[in-house]
């Protein structure tokens, strides 16, 4: 078997790409009603402070720029979705339609200590070190 260990650096920006693209599509049905509205009329604040942090946030995990602080923060908004929106509503997860704010928060939570992986400007972003002895 091949040694699949020197993609994971690719592997894991795919995975932070494609969670933060499909992030996006929240703050998308928030703000720009696309693909589909969220819901009719005026969003309630929570649902736009919500929008407001999914907006930025997927931005900057999709694009690889913060992204641990980016994704600590994704994390958090979606362990709070689950627990105030999901749970009230059935203790399991396929009742309460909460198992996608389970799932982006634990891949978030992982961003965190792996960071971002190959393709990111975090990495373009860091400057060289010289050594100066």
């Amino acid at each position: 078997m091949p040694n699949l260990s020197a993609w994971s650096p690719r592997a894991l920006a795919l995975l932070r790409i494609v969670a933060g693209l499909l992030f996006l599509e929240h703050a998308t049905m928030k703000f720009f009603h696309f693909p589909a509205p969220l819901m009719p009329g005026p969003l309630p604040p929570m649902f736009l402070a919500a929008g407001v942090i999914e907006l930025t946030t997927s931005t900057l995990i999709t694009l690889g720029l913060f992204t641990r602080a980016a994704a600590l923060i994704a994390s958090g908004e979606m362990a709070v979705a689950y627990f105030m929106i999901h749970l009230p509503q059935s203790f399991w997860p396929t009742l309460n339609k909460g198992e996608p704010a389970i799932l982006f928060c634990f891949v978030f939570f992982y961003l965190v200590f792996a960071g971002p992986g190959a393709w990111s400007l975090d990495q373009a972003l860091r400057k060289p070190r010289v050594n100066t002895i």
